[in-house]
């Protein structure tokens, strides 16, 4: 392949740490600018290392028990190395070229998980990223919203902006995305979706470096205004215990779904990645009935 992709490589994870950066300062603005008891909330931030010599790492960034958030993780990577044999089984089957006879990989992304204090604030998830191997490339990504106590103005909102994003490259990516959301997020054992579904893609490589790195930032740039409105609408909004085991019942949704069907918990740890940093997306408190 050729060897532009060094920089493309470069540019799309600085893109990356950069909208990682973004979001971080917009959520502790929210902090500071929400009534509450207590200090507003601040993300611990931790360098991260992929294990046994590996190459590559990341940033961990948590945020605990702030005032809009009660667990919130922005986690961004860069890694590098050989895939492991089960690895290289996944990616064969997904149709990636040349994998038994060069393992290699680079990947990096940003990837976001929040859960909010008041159960009338959505729950939502969002990532993206490159993926490279010496015989393809590709990206991937995209973000749902998962409320306890849905409000069909809020979906419709961030929907919305997905929609935009998408639309400004290609009309049929909404339609085509929002499908495979509403299939990728869904769980078996339950018989239903996680929540009221987003986009989601991957494998998108239309020949056009450029291009799909641009969607991919579109993607990015639209999440904060899709999420950040939902959000302070409902800060202030009373609530109480009813509406707490709501969150708790439906967070134990979340967790199963990650545990037992997210692609990306499984990469992460298949590939040596910090454990908490693939696990900062599980809820702090959750509740099986």
């Amino acid at each position: 392949m050729s060897s532009d992709f060094e920089e493309y490589k470069s540019e799309a994870s600085a893109w990356f740490r950069n909208l990682r950066d973004r979001i971080v300062a917009a959520f502790e603005d929210l902090e500071d600018r929400s009534p509450g008891e207590g200090p507003a909330g601040r993300f611990e931030v931790t360098p991260t290392e992929r294990d046994e010599g590996r190459g590559g790492g990341g940033i961990m960034s948590v945020m605990r028990g702030g005032r809009v958030f009660e667990k919130v993780g922005v986690n961004w990577s860069a890694v590098h190395g050989t895939l492991a044999p089960r690895a290289q089984k996944a990616m064969a089957a997904r149709g990636v070229p040349g994998m038994e006879a060069d393992p290699r990989f680079w990947a990096s992304g940003i990837s976001l998980v929040a859960h909010m204090q008041n159960p009338h604030c959505p729950a939502v998830h969002m990532n993206t990223r490159m993926f490279w191997t010496p015989n393809a490339w590709w990206f991937g990504g995209g973000a749902d919203l998962n409320p306890c106590l849905e409000y069909a103005e809020d979906t419709a909102h961030f929907h919305a902006g997905m929609q935009r994003a998408c639309d400004a490259h290609d009309p049929a990516y909404y339609p085509r995305f929002k499908e495979w959301a509403d299939e990728y997020f869904f769980i078996p054992h339950r018989g239903r979706a996680r929540g009221v579904g987003g986009i989601f893609y991957d494998d998108l490589n239309t020949g056009d470096w450029a291009a799909d790195f641009a969607f991919t930032k579109a993607v990015g740039a639209a999440f904060l205004p899709a999420f950040l409105p939902v959000t302070e609408k409902h800060i202030g909004q009373a609530w109480g215990e009813a509406e707490r085991e709501a969150q708790l019942v439906h967070r134990g949704l979340y967790a199963e779904y990650n545990l037992v069907y997210d692609r990306g918990t499984k990469f992460g740890l298949e590939t040596g990645h910090d454990a908490n940093a693939v696990l900062m997306s599980l809820p702090p408190v959750a509740k099986w009935i």
